[in-house]
């Protein structure tokens, strides 16, 4: 009775929840400055008589909504932030909007209306009901840069949090039980002495050399490491003109690694390789790390729950229109491209998918165990309470992620679909776990065993970039 109460609400009001998501997509902003975006969500809950705090843990655009009160309190996260350089139309076309930096590449125009419908539904069913429980929105901005969720963990907000839910729009319904990489992000900020490069070369202690040696020790490194590790840099700043012996040169390095413990092993190899340059170019040497992402824990309870939920909510239903749309975005990248990607996911009977743009199949999870070789900001809740985040279908099957071909799907009637979908799987999975306590019980004894002896350790020094966002997004703008 209370999933029939929360999904004829959505029903109800899926004009109200896709103008949101259509609102968000249409302003498309940089992660950290989502104002608009966040404006909207948050005057959408207070409408719906959520307590809303606005500018939570040191980021203006996060968000905090909470209603009801008492255990068991269900977090629904919600995502708002675009990517740059891939505005477009929602066609199924490569089309530009004109002097629009910005663009919707992994829906999360939809990700943050799906979480805000869902709680807003969920607090309708109990407040018929009277059921007592804590439903509590999250909305975290900048996750595509900045990983806002790693400052709302730091600040405590997910402290007392039973269960949290998310959805990420993708090419799959599924309640995915892989992992991710867990990260570190490290600048390595070299320092020499300038000097004329031809008439006193002599005298320069050249930080781009030191830079240049540090990429080819770590290039030698990588035959030494396990496997599914990963380690990938930019030079950010190089020197002025072939002329002159740059004195400050600076690279930018994310290594990965499946695990916290594997990841801390191959990063202090590479310290002592940056360190080993100096020692080659006499020069020295800065380093600003942060600890980028955990590895994320995935929860089986939660996973039933979810794809049984979305059984019986059912996979949306595509028009004409719709199937045709998809066909000509399917034209717009190689078919192979499409067989390696389902090769690389491991799916089951990969190839009943080879002719398939938008999948309508409601799939088992089939990899516990699996380490997607990317990272979010997701994995610092997972380490705090049990978590899940699932897909449904929006980006057409074999269309690369951060992509025009995203943003046109994210915008157009398959994304709304998706979002009425995937709220609907949402509401009527938090209503099975303030239902059934065991359920809840089931989940933190699972995240238990999976965490081992691991310990999450909040980055409590590390503060929101505001500024570094603001230059960035300016930068961005102008090549719009």
């Amino acid at each position: 009775m209370l999933k029939e109460t929360a999904w004829k609400w959505i029903d109800e009001n899926q004009e109200e929840l896709i103008k949101v998501a259509d609102d968000v997509w249409d302003y498309a902003e940089y992660g950290l400055l989502e104002e608009k975006s966040s404006k909207r969500i948050a005057e959408t809950l207070r409408k719906h008589g959520f307590r809303v705090t606005h500018g939570v843990a040191g980021m203006p655009t996060a968000i905090t909504a909470e209603w009801g009160s008492g255990k068991p309190v269900i977090g629904f996260m919600g995502e708002y932030d675009a990517l740059p350089g891939i505005s477009n139309e929602a066609k199924p076309k490569l089309a530009p909007i004109k002097d629009k930096a910005f663009g919707h590449g992994c829906g999360h125009n939809i990700h943050g209306t799906t979480a805000m419908s869902a709680a807003i539904a969920t607090r309708y069913a109990l407040g018929k009901n009277g059921q007592r429980a804590t439903i509590r929105f999250y909305g975290t901005p900048a996750e595509e840069n900045y990983q806002g969720k790693i400052f709302m963990v730091a600040a405590g907000l997910f402290d007392d949090v039973d269960a949290c839910l998310s959805h990420h729009p993708g090419s799959f319904n599924v309640a995915s039980l892989s992992s991710s990489t867990a990260t570190i992000h490290a600048k390595f900020n070299y320092y020499g002495k300038t000097a004329h490069a031809a008439a006193n070369p002599e005298q320069g202690r050249s930080a781009l050399d030191a830079v240049e040696l540090m990429n080819i020790g770590v290039n030698y490194l990588r035959e030494h490491i396990i496997e599914k590790a990963r380690i990938h840099y930019v030079i950010e700043a190089g020197g002025g003109q072939p002329n002159v012996v740059p004195d400050y040169a600076r690279s930018w390095y994310y290594v990965r690694a499946p695990e916290i413990d594997q990841l801390e092993h191959i990063y202090n190899r590479v310290v002592k390789i940056a360190e080993g340059a100096t020692l080659m170019t006499e020069t020295k040497l800065e380093i600003e790390m942060d600890r980028g992402s955990y590895n994320k824990i995935p929860n089986k309870v939660l996973s039933q729950v979810v794809t049984a939920n979305m059984r019986e909510v059912g996979a949306p239903k595509y028009t004409k229109e719709e199937l045709e749309f998809a066909s000509e975005i399917a034209k717009t990248f190689p078919k192979d491209n499409k067989l390696e990607s389902l090769r690389k996911s491991k799916i089951p009977n990969y190839e009943k998918y080879t002719d398939v743009d938008l999948v309508t199949d409601i799939l088992d999870p089939w990899d516990d165990g699996e380490v997607s070789p990317g990272s979010t900001d997701v994995s610092h809740v997972s380490w705090k309470t049990p978590s899940m985040e699932f897909s449904t279908a929006c980006n057409i099957l074999g269309a690369p992620g951060h992509s025009w071909q995203f943003v046109a799907a994210s915008g157009s009637s398959i994304g709304h679909k998706s979002l009425l979908f995937a709220a609907k799987t949402m509401t009527g999975s938090a209503i099975d776990l303030i239902t059934d306590p065991k359920l809840i019980e089931h989940a933190k004894e699972e995240h238990k065993r999976r965490m081992r002896d691991n310990k999450y350790i909040p980055d409590t020094e590390r503060r929101p970039p505001l500024e570094l966002a603001k230059q960035t997004a300016e930068k961005l703008s102008q090549k719009a």
